[in-house]
């Protein structure tokens, strides 16, 4: 038990920094009336944590001379007890003199004093201008990158982030494990502290001072960890430490960072979770004997030399958690057990729902600032992979994580629909479930009293869920069941929002460098790249029926579309095809109204004979807003091909549907009938592990879609 838990500790969520500037300038004309006079502040994070100041003359004629911009030499000086400097090039667009906003650049062409020999650029310094009467004051910031070219010594310290070592969300309850993220926070490297554990190592301490004044407080140091652009700390806040806002500053080597605004609370339950991101499968152990904790898991077996199982019906479990609370003692040593169900605290699980009880909960003996809390698993508890599990003290709910829970005491791995014992057994060895999915689709709806609109677009991404993040795959919460009627699938769903818990789960969006799209002539698409947000791509290929400013004018015509990637550090390059045939028509367009009982036949024309047609109806109802929200809805999907020339949606079909209920009543009724070819399968390459692939497919579609009521 010992090991798991000082394997969790010893890596708290972690993420690269990003170096950033943002500059506050002023211009003012000279008294002379020859040229204006810039002079500002500017601040580096990220890469180099920095304040400094520059200043820059630029000739009247160079601003009044035409073209787009021009270029200021200036020198950030950085302030410091070992002072730089880093000299280079400001550009900035005549747009801000006319319109007040523009985009500006930066690169850094040398460095001398503490950072000779750094290079480095920012390229996109998007901003705005005011203007006075003194000129323009122009404030701008933007992400680049900055490379060390010489011996960096004593950079300021800058703190990202004060976090729990749980769900790692703001807020630190008395007597609790916690992270700082930074820059420059301590030495490189991981050093692990031992106890009596210290407030300061290589030079590193936290301070938290009262936001009102008054002395500082040195937390107990666990670790420090500075490697592959990560800088952080973990420490145990004193139990002693009065609730209420503090600064939080760090000093190493000699500097001190920018204070960090802090709160701190009574307590805060957060569990710990097996892949300290704060998110899915929470650090739990299943007893199965005296000698014998298991590592809560998918399937039975042995992980990296723990055991490992799904938790049980009627099976007692140990919970991991941190911010229960302040305990008496000193919280820099090895702790005894501490009780806070004998010391007036209430604690208790919910597990899918159901409360439980705890046995106990408290301090783990021979740790600080680590908790357990124990509770046994009802025979009637909900069951499969991604169990719900929350923990509430004194009425103050945890986020939730997951738990994994197989259907009966006798087996061994619990349930996922979908997936194999075998599947299940290599996430729990480290395998990943990959897929991508890009498509492109064009729709025309027609709104009753506005008019009819289509719009075109393109997307996709490819992502990575862990056995640990399972939950990323899971449905909305909520009542669902599925009948089968022909080739109609009918869904019923009930979603009540009173009482509904996410516990998340996080899939890594994997980057695939630029993305292109092109298509047939008329479609306006010719290596036409897509938008990468954070590895989400899309595109807005064409709009019709409403006036946009700068809108596109693309759209989808019949022909053949290819999909290529460039490559990135997530998955390898690709390319990939589909054709397009021409969009259905549906003989005297989509009906407003449905009489369920009399069934729905519809024909068209168009399209290529084995196009996949899907006829798509809705009708539900939503009452009440925000947490007291209640959707009552059935949907329908059939399927058949373009060559069939028709289809008739049956009266059984129909029936499944509520009958529609006037709008001003939160009812809605939605139908869509679309066709495209089947989808085209591609598989590229994992980057980190090349002899993977991932299964990713690209489709396409034309449809036209109404509201109807259905009667």
């Amino acid at each position: 038990m010992l090991r798991v838990l000082t394997a969790v500790l010893v890596c708290a969520a972690a993420q690269a920094a990003t170096t950033t500037l943002s500059v506050t300038a002023t211009e003012a004309l000279s008294a002379s009336g020859t040229s204006y006079a810039i002079t500002g502040t500017a601040t580096l994070t990220g890469g180099i944590a920095a304040n400094g100041a520059f200043s820059a003359t630029v000739p009247l004629s160079a601003l009044e001379g035409g073209g787009s911009t021009t270029s200021v030499p200036f020198i950030i000086t950085i302030s410091g007890s070992s002072a730089g400097s880093l000299a280079g090039t400001l550009v900035l667009p005549l747009a801000w003199l006319k319109d007040s906003s523009g985009t500006g650049s930066l690169t850094i062409t040398s460095a001398s004093g503490s950072y000779a020999g750094d290079t480095g650029s920012f390229p996109s310094l998007p901003g705005s201008g005011s203007i006075g009467t003194s000129g323009i004051s122009i404030t701008f910031s933007g992400s680049g990158t900055i490379t060390t070219g010489g011996t960096v010594t004593n950079p300021p310290p800058a703190i990202t982030a004060v976090l729990d070592a749980g769900s790692y969300t703001a807020n630190i309850a008395e007597g609790s494990i916690f992270v700082v993220k930074g820059t420059n926070i301590c030495a490189s490297g991981y050093t692990s502290l031992s106890y009596p554990l210290p407030t300061s190592s290589g030079g590193t301490s936290i301070t938290f001072t009262p936001a009102a004044g008054g002395t500082g407080t040195n937390p107990y140091l666990i670790y420090t960890y500075d490697e592959n652009g990560v800088s952080q700390i973990a420490a145990v806040l004193p139990s002693t430490l009065a609730v209420g806002a503090y600064n939080v500053t760090v000093t190493y080597s000699g500097n001190t960072s920018p204070a960090f605004s802090v709160q701190v609370v009574k307590q805060k339950p957060e569990m710990l979770t097996q892949d300290t991101t704060g998110s899915g499968l929470a650090v739990v152990q299943n007893i199965i004997s005296v000698t014998e904790y298991d590592l809560n898991r998918l399937t039975t077996g042995s992980v990296g030399g723990y055991t490992i199982s799904p938790a049980k019906p009627g099976q007692t479990i140990v919970i991991y958690a941190t911010g229960l609370g302040p305990v008496p003692g000193g919280d820099n040593i090895a702790q005894s057990a501490y009780n806070f169900l004998t010391n007036g605290v209430t604690v208790s699980a919910t597990v899918g729902g159901t409360p439980v009880t705890a046995l106990y909960a408290g301090r783990v003996p021979g740790f600080t600032g680590l908790d357990q809390i124990d509770i046994t698993l009802p025979s009637t508890i909900s069951t499969g992979c991604t169990v719900t599990l929350q923990l509430v003290e004194n009425n103050v709910t945890s986020a939730a994580a997951t738990i994994s829970i197989a259907p009966s005491a006798s087996a061994s791995t619990c349930v996922l629909p979908g997936y194999t014992t075998s599947q299940l057994t290599a996430l729990d060895n480290g395998g990943t479930i990959n897929a991508g999915g890009f498509s492109i689709s064009q729709l025309t709806e027609t709104v009753p009293g506005t008019g009819t609109f289509t719009y075109s677009s393109a997307g996709g991404q490819f992502t990575q869920v862990t056995g640990f993040e399972l939950q990323a795959l899971a449905s909305l919460p909520g009542s669902f069941s599925e009948s089968t009627i022909g080739s109609c699938t009918v869904i019923q769903v009930t979603i009540t929002s009173t009482g509904t818990v996410s516990a998340g789960g996080v899939a890594t969006v994997l980057d695939a460098g630029a993305v292109t799209l092109s298509g047939p002539n008329g479609s306006n698409l010719n290596k036409t790249a897509l938008t990468d947000t954070n590895g989400s791509y899309s595109l807005t290929i064409g709009e019709s029926g409403v006036t946009i400013p700068g809108g596109v004018n693309g759209t989808l015509v019949a022909g053949t579309y290819t999909l290529a990637g460039a490559g990135g550090t997530g998955v390898g390059s690709f390319n990939t095809s589909i054709t397009l045939g021409t969009p259905l028509t549906v003989t005297g367009g989509l009906p407003a109204t449905v009489t369920r009982a009399q069934g729905l036949p519809l024909t068209w024309t168009g399209g290529n004979s084995t196009d996949v047609v899907t006829i798509t109806g809705y009708s539900g109802t939503t009452s009440g807003t925000g947490a007291n929200a209640i959707t009552t809805a059935a949907e329908f999907i059939c399927t058949t091909t373009a060559g069939t020339g028709g289809f008739t949606v049956s009266s059984q079909v129909l029936d499944q549907l509520p009958a529609t209920p006037a709008s001003a009543s939160g009812g809605a009724g939605y139908l869509s009938v679309s066709s495209g070819p089947p989808p085209t399968s591609f598989a590229p390459a994992l980057t980190a592990t090349p002899s993977t692939t991932v299964a990713s497919a690209f489709s396409a579609s034309l449809g036209t879609a109404g509201s109807v009521i259905y009667q």
